[in-house]
């Protein structure tokens, strides 16, 4: 007969496969794992099978393992992971892309029921139309004052309504509605709740960032910098240009009321001096353009006077 191992066995051999993957591993996604069946978290681990591992257990037996094995090896960085072992959450240890993997959690989402006294994840819309309850079935709509009429024998919903706000909880006449309905509303699985890699903890909104957020941020954040720069008169290479363009203005007024001048200056204190320079180019060119048109039209208008003589240049007694 085979033994089962004690529970002080078991604790320690899940506190060497934690080490062991800790060290392993250097990327982490903690993931809430409320209202997960265990087949649901059994296909998850199937699909995630290859760069990934799911360690699920007790948030006192993780955090007294991952403080313990952080000084064994001082590696303080992984002490990070202990504040967000809160609640019903579990480890997902992947070598993989962070957002690859968490696209292939999403996939294991399932419908369930609105159950009694569960508090709503997302607003609940029951959408207008035909609901095939027949007539007697009016009572439930009446209680939620959800609009009906009666169409062909059945019950028909008239308007969009909103049965169920985001965090409230499911009174009983909104489960028995939608079981009615067949609405399956919600829907659940693992979720991402922070992404840990390499020491460093951050949103997994992160993960959803294009190199095109980057660039924008980057630009907004350069620009914010420029613009402090100047307000405080501090250079900086973000406000340099704009600094060099200000001072080449000052010199160029500078110049432009007195007698000092430069290279840069000469052109424009010319320009100043004499400006038909400026207005010869722009109105030459429309001036060019009517008198060139003109003789045309003139021609257009003498071809109709030749052919009107030659029509009637004929002698009515020949």
């Amino acid at each position: 007969m085979v033994m089962k191992p004690t529970k002080a066995v078991k604790k320690s051999q899940y506190d060497q496969k934690l080490c062991r993957l800790l060290d392993d591993y250097s990327q982490v996604l903690v993931v809430v794992a409320d209202n997960v069946g265990s087949t649901q978290l059994q296909n998850i681990r199937k699909g995630l099978r290859g760069d990934s591992v799911i360690l699920m257990g007790k948030n006192t037996m993780m955090k007294r393992s991952i403080k313990i094995h952080a000084e064994k090896t001082n590696n303080s960085a992984i002490t990070n992971l202990i504040p967000l072992l809160v609640g019903n959450v579990g480890l997902i240890f992947t070598k993989g892309d962070l957002k690859e993997v968490r696209e292939e959690i999403a996939k294991y989402k399932v419908g369930a029921p609105a159950r009694v006294g569960l508090v709503a994840p997302i607003d609940v819309v029951v959408p207008p139309g035909n609901t095939g309850l027949d007539p007697s079935q009016t009572s439930f709509f009446q209680v939620l004052n959800i609009p009906t009429k009666i169409n062909k024998g059945t019950v028909e919903i008239m308007t969009p309504v909103e049965l169920i706000k985001k965090g409230d909880k499911v009174g009983s006449s909104e489960a028995a509605l939608l079981s009615k309905l067949g609405i399956r509303p919600f829907s659940y699985g693992l979720v991402v709740h922070t992404v840990y890699d390499n020491g460093s903890v951050f949103s997994p909104e992160v993960l959803d960032l294009t190199e095109d957020d980057l660039v924008q941020k980057f630009a907004a954040g350069v620009s914010a910098v420029a613009s402090l720069s100047l307000a405080v008169s501090f250079p900086t290479l973000a406000a340099a240009p704009h600094m060099l363009i200000d001072g080449y203005k000052n010199l160029l007024a500078i110049s432009v009321g007195s007698e000092y001048t430069f290279s840069q200056a000469e052109k424009v204190k010319e320009y100043l001096k004499d400006p038909s320079k400026f207005a010869a180019q722009v109105p030459v060119a429309a001036a060019d353009t009517p008198a060139a048109t003109a003789p045309a039209k003139e021609e257009k208008k003498e071809e109709p006077e030749a052919e009107s003589d030659d029509d009637f240049s004929f002698n009515l007694f020949e």
